[in-house]
């Protein structure tokens, strides 16, 4: 029954694999100066073939540095996705969160994960 909808949207399988992992590595988001996000509790998730996606637990971002944008995606596997804008005009959708992910992706609930090219640094650093 793998890869059959289910509650929650498609599971993960053989032909779509997905894993969600600690990051074992601080992670520091940069927009100019501004440092949007620092975590010692990211995750790293890895779907099918596409590149690794860093996410990073709300609380430990600067939210106030974010906008919520008009901007929504759906993915068959993790569920309906929010965008997320620089405050007052900036750059647009920046970052996306899975504010209600499906069950097998609860993981990155309240997490958000940032576009490498729409902010200037996602650095990671080994922990101490």
């Amino acid at each position: 029954m793998e890869n059959d909808i289910m509650h929650g949207g498609r599971q993960p399988g053989p032909d779509h694999p997905i894993t969600i992992e600690p990051a074992d590595a601080r992670v520091i988001v940069r927009i100019g100066a501004t440092v949007l996000a620092e975590s010692v509790n990211a995750l790293v998730l890895r779907e099918a073939t596409y590149p690794p996606v860093i996410y990073v637990p709300r609380e430990e971002i600067a939210m106030d540095e974010l906008e919520p944008s008009a901007t929504s995606t759906h993915c068959p596997f993790k569920g309906d996705a929010s965008y997320f804008s620089i405050a007052g005009g900036g750059t647009r959708d920046v970052a996306w969160s899975y504010e209600d992910p499906f069950d097998a992706m609860v993981a990155i609930k309240d997490h958000l994960a940032f576009y490498h090219d729409r902010v200037d640094t996602i650095e990671t650093v080994e922990h101490d």
